[in-house]
């Protein structure tokens, strides 16, 4: 029986997930200004980087409040999922919850954003056994590199880091 993730491997997951955003915004800072595209807009990226924190620094305070029942589902999307599968969903609501799509009473506190997690990914496939612990497998749902996929969008110019990081 694998084991249930705790508050403070939640909170675990959302720093990481800042700490890596943070990461990303230095790696791009140190960049020559010819690796990026001519339709580049720094000052957008930096919004939409600085959304992000913002919004996780909201949900950390109230992590603490998660049920038990909530990690138990967790858990459970966790051994049921692969990783990259809650991460597009994760990633699609962290995306959701800064741009305003969601009312704020949807996703204001951490119970509310990984309930609607939980709901995106049961309700878009249904899950097969995942072999592995699920605090491991949660590890690896937000990336670490390129964590907002901001690379990936054509008018960055500047593509995704290469080397030691995943």
């Amino acid at each position: 029986m694998t084991q249930i993730p705790t508050k403070d491997e939640i909170r675990k997951l959302l720093v990481g997930f800042a700490d890596a955003i943070q990461l990303d915004q230095i790696r791009v800072d140190a960049l020559p200004p010819l690796k990026f595209s001519s339709r580049y807009c720094d000052s957008m990226w930096r919004i939409w980087r600085r959304s992000h924190l913002d919004y996780i620094n909201r949900l950390l305070p109230t992590v603490e409040a998660i049920s038990p029942a909530l990690l138990e589902k967790l858990t459970w999307l966790a051994t049921n999922y692969e990783p990259d599968v809650v991460r597009e969903a994760a990633l699609e609501l962290f995306a959701g919850a800064v741009s305003d799509s969601y009312a704020p009473e949807e996703v204001e506190t951490a119970s509310l954003f990984f309930g609607s997690l939980i709901q995106d990914v049961t309700r878009a496939s249904p899950g097969k056994p995942v072999q592995g612990d699920a605090k491991a497998l949660m590890m690896n749902w937000l990336p670490v590199t390129d964590p907002l996929r901001i690379a990936e969008d054509p008018e960055t110019g500047y593509g995704a880091p290469s080397g030691f990081l995943n």
